[in-house]
């Protein structure tokens, strides 16, 4: 399917690796010119390449600390000055890695949660609405988890970011109608991620094997997918890339599962 992507303008902030490296694959791959965002510039810069690689022109990485308003502002203004202005798309695939009881989590973990799990988002949106609102047309898609549906008792911070981000979102959704700039957040499920992999090592399983990583997560979370494995961010990827598109035209405000079957709604 041609998601009409070719020339889009485009950023994923978390696009260094994981579900945001996927997603900007995809929209390489479809001629969108993507920019992706992080704190690590090797890992970017090695990204950007394989971007550039796959078709994306004008692949670029731009260094950031999404909890630091003025560095975010700074990566926007340069986003403007290279694509004269414009931005059709936006992706928030950064997620904080608080993980700990509620009796066990510190003051400052909390906050480290909503700073990454939460402010990142606010200050990537904040700071990209004049070029989404100046573009012919604007999307705006943010990772949540479906643990904010299907709670773990390790997982309070991250879950409470996670939830004031889809809440925040779905405002945004009202917000931005007028605009007609559609925001819709994707719920992904257990997805082999690099710190779900290296999860499942340190409790003696082979995360890289899908089927034996699912069986862990059933164990220690009673949380198996209705499917009998584990996800990949590749499959993750053309959700977003779909909600991120022209293709998606009148799709706004939802919460979309992609978790491999799951008894929540």
């Amino acid at each position: 399917m041609d998601l009409g992507l070719k020339d889009a303008t485009a950023v994923v902030v978390g696009g260094g690796r994981g579900m945001g490296f996927a997603t900007a694959r995809c929209l390489a791959e479809d001629g969108a010119r993507v920019a992706v965002v992080g704190r690590t510039p090797d890992v970017l810069d090695e990204a950007a390449t394989s971007l550039a690689e796959l078709g994306s022109p004008d692949a670029v990485a731009l260094t950031a600390d999404t909890t630091d308003a003025g560095q975010v502002q700074r990566v926007f203004e340069e986003v403007g000055k290279r694509w004269n202005g414009g931005l059709n798309i936006l992706i928030n695939a950064v997620g904080p890695d608080v993980i700990g009881t509620f009796e066990d989590l510190t003051d400052e973990q909390w906050r480290n949660a909503f700073d990454g799990g939460v402010m990142g988002m606010v200050h990537s949106v904040r700071s990209a609405l004049p070029l989404l609102r100046s573009a012919e047309w604007a999307r705006i898609v943010n990772f949540s988890a479906h643990s904010t549906q299907r709670q773990s008792v390790i997982l309070p911070a991250y879950t409470a970011a996670k939830a004031a981000l889809t809440s925040v979102s779905k405002n945004l959704s009202l917000l931005l109608a007028k605009d007609e700039i559609l925001v819709n957040v994707v719920s992904p499920g257990s997805i082999a991620s690099e710190a779900l992999i290296g999860w499942a090592e340190s409790v003696g399983v082979d995360g890289t094997d899908p089927y034996a990583l699912m069986a862990a997560i059933g164990e220690h979370f009673g949380h198996p997918a209705h499917l009998p494995r584990a996800g990949l961010p590749s499959e993750i990827a053309p959700v977003v890339a779909f909600l991120a598109s022209r293709r998606n035209s009148y799709m706004t405000g939802a919460n979309v599962n992609v978790d491999g079957g799951s008894d929540f709604t």
